[in-house]
């Protein structure tokens, strides 16, 4: 299982009895899926960056939970049809690297798929012939004229 973040932002003219009902169907759905759920922390109401239809609040959640990817579909089916929910968004949260041992071949103890690390990246796919065009200079962002 992974470890993800769901960011919940709700009407803020929704009951609180509305709030906690939405809050317990999207826990259940995650727990329902085999999830797990870690954290719920209700960040209150905060003003937007820019008006989604009537509003310029709303309330923010925040939901870190384990589960695995049909859970993260599920749940965000969901949410895309529920009318109190403005927005959501749904991350897959990193992990530190796990501090135990690394498996030796023999000891009996198991790799979880996070502990594998990945390829390094690679710097061979940067072209160093492409000629790279200074922005400050082009028509679209003149050069900056000193004035006296």
């Amino acid at each position: 299982m992974r470890r993800y973040e769901l960011m919940l932002v709700l009407r803020p003219d929704t009951p609180d009895e509305q709030v906690q009902a939405l809050l317990d169907r999207s826990t259940r759905s995650i727990a329902a899926a085999g999830g797990q759920i870690v954290k719920v922390s209700p960040w209150g109401r905060r003003r937007l960056a820019y008006p989604i239809g009537a509003y310029r609040e709303g309330s923010y959640f925040l939901v870190l939970f384990d589960a695995p990817a049909n859970a993260v579909l599920e749940l965000e089916r969901g949410l895309n049809i529920t009318e109190e929910v403005m927005r959501h968004l749904v991350t897959r949260v990193e992990r530190p690297p796990s501090r135990r041992p690394q498996a030796e071949s023999g000891d009996g103890a198991e790799l979880d798929e996070d502990d594998i690390p990945g390829p390094p990246p690679e710097d061979d796919d940067i072209d160093l012939d492409t000629e790279f065009i200074d922005e400050s200079e082009t028509e679209a962002a003149p050069a900056a004229v000193e004035r006296p």
